[in-house]
């Protein structure tokens, strides 16, 4: 699959490090392509191509948005048609929002043309992404929003990076919900110092 990363930070290069080792073919979208931080990343992994965000957008099939809530309004609007595109978001507005808008989800639906959107990879460390593995047992991740082609890639991309199980929160109108699981794990692992080793697993009796 042809999947765009917009935003090397903490989560997105951990994602695009995570899904290149899982056999998917990486773009990673960012202002300046030849900033030493990218040209470490591609370097340290030569099959991940970096570009300006609008041409990474129109090379992949899958978009995962993870940039700071405040970079979305300008980040999104380079993006061009993404009508038959699948855009994940993996950004969080509980510290601030992309005004005027409360999150991501408004303002990629006020000011794009996708059709396929859905929440995902928002609600735990970077360094889960990077490894989601505790022991024998593995963490697991969550999707909301209204379009079923992009809930199920973002399940697909959750399990391909080695995530247990990608639950199911429900459409579009649960996606505050998701963003107060991630609220949660920072209380735990950051506000309360119980560590950022730390995973969110669902636990079900048969």
């Amino acid at each position: 699959m042809k999947i765009a990363v917009i935003g090397a930070g903490n989560v997105g290069a951990a994602l695009a490090v995570a899904l290149d080792r899982a056999g998917h073919q990486l773009f990673l979208g960012v202002r300046d392509p030849l900033a030493a931080k990218i040209k470490t990343i591609v370097q340290q992994n030569p099959r991940i191509t970096a570009l300006g965000i609008n041409d990474t957008v129109a090379q992949a099939d899958v978009i995962i948005l993870a940039v700071p809530a405040d970079a979305v309004i300008d980040v999104i609007r380079q993006f061009g048609d993404v009508q038959e595109k699948i855009i994940i978001d993996a950004t969080n507005s509980l510290f601030s929002a992309p005004k005027p808008c409360k999150n991501a989800a408004e303002a990629l639906t006020a000011l794009t043309n996708v059709k396929h959107f859905a929440k995902c990879f928002n609600s735990t460390g970077y360094e889960n992404m990077q490894n989601p593995g505790y022991g024998e047992t593995a963490a697991d991740m969550f999707v909301a929003g209204d379009s079923v082609a992009a809930k199920k890639a973002a399940v697909a991309l959750a399990k391909d990076i080695g995530f247990a199980e990608c639950y199911d929160f429900g459409g579009f109108d649960k996606i505050p919900l998701l963003e107060q699981l991630a609220l949660v794990w920072i209380n735990l692992a950051i506000v309360q110092k119980q560590g950022r080793s730390m995973a969110i697993k669902l636990l079900k009796r048969s």
